[in-house]
């Protein structure tokens, strides 16, 4: 076995160091579409377009079980690459800068592996998923049947991350990462001219005490115990220094590990918007734009992560806020999400995902792939 993965690393390095300079932003990811599906139809397996730009990769077992499933994303970002790589983008203003690339090398390592296995004990679907980055490739997958088709029992997926130390996994039952909404919302005043604010209702101010009133619905209207944010990222209002302003527009996001608490979160700002349109003689128009639900890790799964792991190895890690649309994968089946580390300051790999210097030792590609065979083998797939 250490044979054939020494093997299969060296491809799985090519793969990524090729995909990390074609960076493709959601739904646009036609080089990279195109060159998975060439290594899954060399490697053997039947291969489906799906979600636009996505990809399946299937393999027949003998087993009559359902099948597993294991997922790679694949788009980049909007970021000009600053890494001085010596396979940095060739495509200006989009990088890998949250590791998709190494998802799809581990992904494609294992369909390598299974490859050379002539009798799977187990089907497995492989799914490389267009646009997590946003607006989401996995609830079209969804929407789309794939899960019904194949039959899929069980799906696993993993996340490169620099805030973990190398050779270690994080991960934790339960809740992992945060249900995301963002907000958008235009306020109407009544404009006049600023040396007689008496006579004009001023957006400006209305609109930072309802921000204030905002930040109140966390810590006053959600339990402590529970995990939420609301953030306003964004306000721009008024036309010169001197006018009262009429229109501000201020955007934001809320983040929530429970549905109740994300709902709570919308139900108070619009009682709040509705009062203030009382009291101040303003029309505030709010939309919601609902996103990923939280990734909710499921327990039985998460022990069988446990055991295959080293005591030392694993991390059990606090929910974090950032969210992924693997969450869609959860609410149709039991899913496992885990985060493998890839934190090492002596290479000088310590920059945040969505940093345009981040990067990683390939060697993890390896520490990846053997969490994934250890699975397979637990779950009897060969």
């Amino acid at each position: 076995m250490d044979k054939i993965l020494k093997e299969i690393y060296k491809d799985m390095v090519n793969i990524r160091r090729y995909l990390h300079s074609i960076p493709e932003i959601g739904f646009n990811e036609i080089k990279t579409s195109e060159f998975i599906k060439k290594n899954l139809k060399e490697l053997g397996f039947e291969v489906e377009s799906v979600a636009k730009t996505g990809v399946i990769g299937y393999k027949k077992g003998t087993s009559q079980k359902g099948a597993i499933a294991f997922r790679a994303d694949m788009d980049a970002i909007c970021v000009n690459e600053e890494t001085g790589l010596s396979f940095s983008s060739e495509h200006e203003g989009k990088m890998h800068a949250c590791g998709h690339d190494g998802h799809m090398a581990i992904v494609l390592g294992l369909a390598m592996l299974l490859s050379k296995t002539e009798n799977l004990n187990r089907d497995v679907v492989l799914i490389f998923q267009p646009a997590e980055e946003g607006p989401g490739g996995a609830e079209i997958i969804i929407k789309e049947g794939i899960f019904e088709k194949y039959n899929i029992e069980n799906i696993f997926g993993l996340h490169i991350m620099p805030d973990i130390e190398e050779g270690k996994i994080g991960a934790r039952a339960g809740s992992i990462m945060a249900q995301t909404g963002e907000f958008e919302i235009d306020l109407n005043a009544k404009s006049g001219h600023g040396a007689m604010p008496h006579t004009a209702i001023d957006g400006i101010y209305v609109a930072s005490q309802l921000i204030n009133n905002y930040q109140s619905i966390v810590s006053r209207n959600i339990e402590p115990v529970e995990g939420a944010v609301l953030t306003v990222g964004k306000i721009h209002g008024g036309e010169a220094r001197n006018v009262i302003a009429r229109k501000v527009k201020i955007e934001g996001t809320i983040r929530a590990f429970s549905q109740e608490v994300y709902d709570k979160i919308k139900s108070r700002m619009d009682e709040i918007n509705k009062g203030f349109e009382k009291m101040y003689g303003v029309s505030i128009d709010l939309k919601f734009n609902d996103m990923y639900p939280p990734v909710i890790n499921d327990m039985g799964l998460y022990e069988l992560l446990k055991d295959v792991l080293e005591k030392d190895e694993l991390i059990n890690i606090k929910p974090m806020m950032a969210s992924e649309d693997f969450s869609y994968y959860q609410q149709v089946v039991p899913g496992l999400f885990f985060m493998l580390g890839a934190g090492n300051k002596e290479l000088g790999h310590c920059y945040p995902l969505h940093n345009s210097k981040f990067t990683f030792n390939e060697e993890i590609l390896l520490n990846g792939l053997r969490i994934y065979i250890k699975i397979c083998k637990r779950l009897n797939i060969f």
